[in-house]
């Protein structure tokens, strides 16, 4: 028994989240991130958990790490140096993509740049058809081109992504070989391998974005390994995974794209459990850091998942939760552009200099430094006292845009606030639209070291039923990787009518990913405990162009019931599009198996309420809502289950800042979450 750690790095921060498996007991901290030295904000974290906690290296029994080095890696570009082979008149998969446009109303929108040109796409003769069965053999003399074309470009890697691999991949496993031995200096990647599934853009894409992130990803890793065994943590270290799991760092540096959405999807599955535990029916995360806003809907405790999440420029199809990131967080810069008019992000000061306020040599103004210049930030220390907020510092960089503006310091540094969330109430909407739903009837849980402090003002515009503040709001990514499941998902392409004879072949390969499945948590990662398997098919209509992911019944697949299968995708249609034909063919295009492993989770313990009123620490005078206001300071340690108060309100804690707005009033619950709600709601 010892700590299990969980720990997340922002653009600002980096949070540490420890659970002591004897007392049951979580301790947060926060240290400043270190974009110029990745990892050594990691363990500074170490170091001062043993000076403020009193816990050893030796005493760390579990670690998990959510990191962004992946999907930072493809947003700056600079990743490996790729040439793509493909079938020869295929060269341009890369360009042709979706033929779609990024913002289909705007007219000037470009698709973005490939990240292999096409100068470095080299096509190979052989072909496999659609049922897996070879059309044109290889042709080496080909490949041998190819790969001289790949070397006098200065490839730094190939990617194999031919014609239906995922039917059949003897001709990519082909091809490696032969590369491996014209030139054994290149590591060769193969879309089959990374994830192989059926449409060549998407297959290819993917594979594109795993490549280039891996020497990256593995060099990160390998080094926070070496690291943590100096610093005396002996426990390998794992990591969360883009559909909410973890997997060991082994195993990451070669399936990096597993873990491109790393950090994003920890901070969904710490609201997940948060909402679960609560009883929070319909909810919305708000993750908030430095740089950006994450936003993703959990409906009865569960994260929604999907494939084709945005990574920089491009989508990755790979099974991930479902999150939208917007450019807003709490280091978002202010300018004022060449027409005059006030702009917020997507440019972030990020921890270093980071904004003005926290006196490490900020100069331009942020969406924090706004709420500094008004008052309702920098009322205590933040940061586990890393940070103390100078005001005036905040009120000069505002000042400067203020004067551009002719307008006031309050009125300037409100109007950044309002433009910060009016950015983040236009990305929601669409995501509200994207998942049907109406927001009234939803929690928003804030989180992040800015959620808090921006929390309300967007819930308010949104109409949202409340606002929930868990009680560590500012490490709750960090918990999330601390609680997620070990868990893998995996997929065969089918391809195949739904018919009576194809009820054995869906039992067979099932069969088969379940082995595959099993090996992978209880080899190669040392779980030893009880799994789950989760099974579900891709499936369509005869026609159409896309499939639905259909929850399966284990027992059906094991029966073979082929009827009951076309039961599950009817009512999972239905459920979709409001409709169903129970007389219409149904296809099955890829089988799909999720294996996961329960990992230890911290109790939150239901405290009785207390019938004392809630005593403010102190007021103090700031703008808020077009006025200055007497605001109740609370600190959030003295706050006790069944109080209740109305702002407007400021409640300081050492991982953020709540801010509270005039027409709301907050109530502690039995978990100790601040539910925030409108004075008029019932």
């Amino acid at each position: 028994m010892g700590y299990r750690v969980g720990v997340d790095i922002g653009g600002s921060f980096t949070d540490f989240a420890l659970f002591d498996e004897n007392t049951q007991s979580l301790k947060t901290l926060k240290v400043f991130s270190r974009p110029d030295e990745p990892g050594a904000e990691v363990l500074e974290g170490v170091r001062l958990v043993g000076e403020r906690y009193g816990i050893k290296p030796g005493d760390i029994s579990y670690f998990t790490h959510g990191t962004t080095v992946g999907i930072n890696t493809v947003i700056q570009r600079k990743g490996l140096k790729l040439a793509l082979f493909t079938t020869e008149h295929f060269r341009d998969v890369l360009e042709v993509a979706r033929l779609k446009i990024p913002n289909m109303y705007n007219l000037l929108s470009k698709r973005p740049e490939p990240l292999i040109p096409r100068d470095r796409v080299f096509g190979v003769v052989g072909r496999m058809k659609a049922d897996g069965s070879e059309e044109t053999a290889l042709d080496e003399a080909s490949i041998a081109r190819a790969v001289a074309g790949a070397q006098a470009a200065g490839a730094e890697g190939i990617v194999v992504s031919l014609l239906h691999s995922y039917r059949n991949a003897g001709h990519e496993r082909a091809v490696k070989a032969i590369v491996e031995r014209l030139a054994p200096e290149i590591p060769v990647f193969l879309s089959s391998e990374t994830w192989p599934i059926i449409r060549e853009y998407e297959r290819t894409i993917t594979a594109a974005i795993g490549a280039y992130v891996q020497p990256r990803v593995a060099h990160y890793l390998g080094s926070l390994q070496a690291a943590l065994k100096n610093a005396g943590v002996t426990v390998d270290p794992r990591l969360t995974k883009s559909n909410g799991g973890v997997m060991t760092a082994e195993q990451g540096k070669s399936e990096c794209v597993q873990m491109i959405l790393s950090g994003t999807a920890s901070g969904v599955i710490g609201a997940a459990y948060v909402a679960e535990v609560c009883g929070i029916k319909h909810c919305m995360s708000l993750d908030i850091g430095g740089t950006s806003a994450d936003v993703a809907i959990i409906i009865d405790g569960q994260p929604q998942y999907g494939v084709g999440e945005q990574i920089g420029e491009f989508q990755i199809h790979i099974p991930s939760v479902s999150v939208s990131s917007i450019g807003e967080g709490g280091g978002s810069i202010a300018w004022v552009d060449a027409q005059g008019v006030l702009k917020v992000g997507p440019e972030s000061a990020g921890s270093r200099p980071g904004p003005a306020c926290y006196g490490r040599g900020g100069t331009r103004a942020t969406i924090t430094d706004a709420f500094a210049a008004l008052g309702l930030v920098g009322l205590s220390e933040i940061g586990y006292s890393a940070v103390t907020i100078d005001r005036d510092k905040a009120r000069a960089v505002v000042g400067a845009l203020a004067e551009k503006l002719g307008r006031s310091i309050e009125e300037t540094a409100e109007a950044i606030i309002r433009i910060a969330v009016s950015g983040m109430y236009s990305d929601v909407s669409a995501l509200v639209s994207r998942f049907g739903i109406d927001p009234r009837d939803f929690s928003c849980l804030a989180f992040g070291g800015a959620g808090p402090m921006m929390g309300c003002f967007l819930a308010r515009e949104l109409n949202m039923r409340e606002t929930v503040v868990p009680p560590t709001p500012g490490v709750l990514s960090a918990l999330g990787g601390l609680i997620a499941d070990i868990k893998s998902d995996f997929i065969k392409t089918l391809y195949a009518d739904l018919a009576p004879a194809t009820g054995a072949i869906i039992r067979d390969e099932f069969e088969t990913l379940k082995g595959k499945a099993l090996a992978w948590l209880h080899v190669d990662q040392g779980y030893a405990g009880e799994h789950r398997l989760t099974y579900s098919a891709e499936m369509r209509y005869r026609g159409q162009s896309f499939e639905i992911d259909t929850p399966l019944d284990s027992t059906a697949v094991a029966a073979g019931d082929t009827k009951a299968l076309a039961a599950a995708f009817h009512a999972e249609h239905e459920r979709v599009y409001g409709h169903a034909d129970p007389t219409a063919a149904v296809q099955v295009i890829s089988l799909r198996l999720v294996i996961s492993g329960k990992t230890t989770k911290p109790e939150f313990r239901r405290v009785e309420a207390v019938s004392e009123p809630a005593t403010p620490l102190s007021h103090a005078e700031a703008w808020l809502d077009g006025a200055y206001r007497s605001i109740a300071v609370f600190n959030r340690n003295d706050l006790k289950p069944g109080q209740r108060f109305a702002g407007p309100a400021v409640i300081t804690q050492d991982d953020c800042t709540t801010i509270v707005p005039p027409g709301l009033t907050v109530r502690v619950d039995e978990y100790a979450n601040l539910r925030i709600v409108s004075e008029i709601a019932p």
